[in-house]
């Protein structure tokens, strides 16, 4: 059987999902988080799906070399289109994707019912996935943030639920922002060096009261405050 060693976020996602869940990953490309939760046996089934030929080829071959044929269902459509009544999925996996793209790919889903569990891995717009959950019955349960090289990644988890976010939860994580993971202050304290340069940048410029340099101001102050208030 194929050896398979994820990615820090990857392994991260992997962590979240609920053990004896079966699992759809909407844009698996290799299928590399089923197959390891399948052959680590977290999970007795999977559903990838791939809305292109090419990373649903990727996928079947990830299936087929580590034996899990049987346990796998690979699918060519267009994001939760993939997944069929009948497939008893319970987690929804939709990672590695701008944000806007996660958003689109849940506001086109068919299904009439929601589903227990939705793991997602924005790489950016991470506030405008929160704003779709919270409009469309979903709590935010859980939320991970994963360094991998010079990259961090926020992991968002929800279930069925009503939940009021104010603005600040909504752009940097209800449980992020409890929690103030070590890599967490970290991003914002990056993002908060990078706005200082730009604004001084401006300043010296003679472009202080320009609309862009008071753009990135309100950035900057909404970041001092919610993560450097204290």
């Amino acid at each position: 059987m194929a050896t398979i060693k994820l990615s820090p976020r990857l392994a991260a996602v992997a962590d979240l999902v609920t053990p004896g869940h079966k699992l759809a990953d909407i844009g698996s490309d290799h299928a590399y988080l089923p197959a390891v939760l399948l052959m680590e046996g977290r999970i007795p089934a999977a559903l990838v799906g791939e809305v292109s030929q090419g990373p649903l080829d990727n996928a079947r071959h990830t299936v087929g070399t580590a034996g899990l044929n049987e346990k796998v269902t690979c699918r060519l459509a267009d994001g939760l289109a993939a997944i069929e009544p009948t497939d008893g999925i319970q987690t929804v996996v939709i990672a590695g994707m701008g944000g806007l793209l996660i958003e689109k790919i849940l506001a086109a889903g068919t299904s009439d019912q929601p589903f227990d569990q939705l793991i997602l891995q924005p790489n950016t717009d991470q506030e405008a996935v929160r704003r779709w959950l919270v409009a469309n019955g979903y709590a935010i349960t859980t939320e991970k943030i994963v360094a991998e090289g010079h990259h961090r990644y926020e992991i968002i988890v929800a279930q069925p639920g009503i939940q009021d976010l104010t603005p600040t939860q909504l752009a940097f994580g209800p449980v992020l922002l409890a929690e103030r993971d070590p890599v967490f202050v970290t991003k914002w304290e990056l993002e908060k060096g990078r706005l200082e340069t730009l604004l001084d940048r401006l300043k010296s410029n003679g472009q202080g009261e320009t609309d862009k340099y008071q753009n990135l101001a309100k950035e900057y102050q909404k970041i001092k405050e919610a993560v450097f208030h204290d």
